[in-house]
């Protein structure tokens, strides 16, 4: 089956353009002119990722981006943005953005990136299996397998497919330095060829569901030069290599 990407942009030359290029490349590419109908668009047609640009009249993209997480949709998005400021993209991420490219971009570029987004999300673990072990309890945290769930004491946290095959990759690991090359390994295999620009992404998506402070983390801690280390008790402790 065909790979089938809506594309989200109020300028008219460069859907065209990416319509026909991603066309030649065998994928099914759908357009919108703006983000106020696309939720809409989403309850008759669910592609297999969306390219949102950042800046339309109307509903921007982070707008568009921000509702489509707050009701629960995972839908893979990569942002288009136009803007130099860092800020945005880092917004833009913060609400759950698979990943950004700055425009002018050239076409091969972006699908790379789509190839590389739908890969990552395709090696996730399924839910449909789900694991027969007793829930782990950090701090004030609960991760239960079962149900792929995270509870802060009694309320329960919203973890995206690959926020909880993160999370689950730190608890089996306690207290052991984990490079970005091994967690790219543990999460999508060793045949993974994906640079480790998004690991950080991912952790720190962790961080702000997790951590009081995430520019002071506890739990999920950097070690400088190596990677990161998962401290159950969220103490400053020398890990294990």
């Amino acid at each position: 089956m065909a790979t089938q990407i809506l594309v989200v942009d109020d300028d008219v030359e460069l859907r065209d353009l990416l319509r026909d290029y991603l066309a030649r490349q065998g994928i099914e590419v759908s357009v919108l002119h703006d983000a106020g109908t696309l939720e809409r668009r989403l309850e008759r047609e669910r592609p297999d990722l969306i390219v949102l640009d950042l800046m339309m009249p109307g509903v921007d993209g982070l707008t568009a981006l921000r509702k489509l997480r707050a009701s629960g949709d995972d839908i893979p998005v990569i942002m288009l943005t136009a803007r130099a400021d860092d800020v945005d993209r880092i917004v833009g991420l913060e609400l759950g953005a698979d990943d950004y490219l700055g425009k002018p971009f050239n076409p091969r570029e972006l699908l790379a990136r789509v190839q590389a987004v739908l890969r990552r999300r395709r090696t996730l673990p399924s839910a449909a299996a789900p694991e027969q072990r007793e829930p782990f309890n950090f701090g004030r945290f609960t991760l239960d397998f079962q149900s792929r769930t995270l509870h802060l004491e009694d309320k329960p946290l919203t973890l995206s497919g690959s926020e909880f095959a993160l999370l689950k990759i730190f608890v089996n690991h306690p207290m052991r330095t984990l490079t970005r090359e091994r967690l790219l390994e543990l999460l999508h295999g060793p045949e993974y060829d994906g640079t480790d620009r998004g690991i950080d992404v991912q952790v720190w998506r962790l961080r702000r569901i997790l951590e009081t402070d995430p520019s002071t983390p506890r739990f999920i801690q950097t070690v400088r030069g190596r990677g990161y280390v998962f401290v159950p008790d969220g103490e400053q402790h020398a890990p294990a290599h």
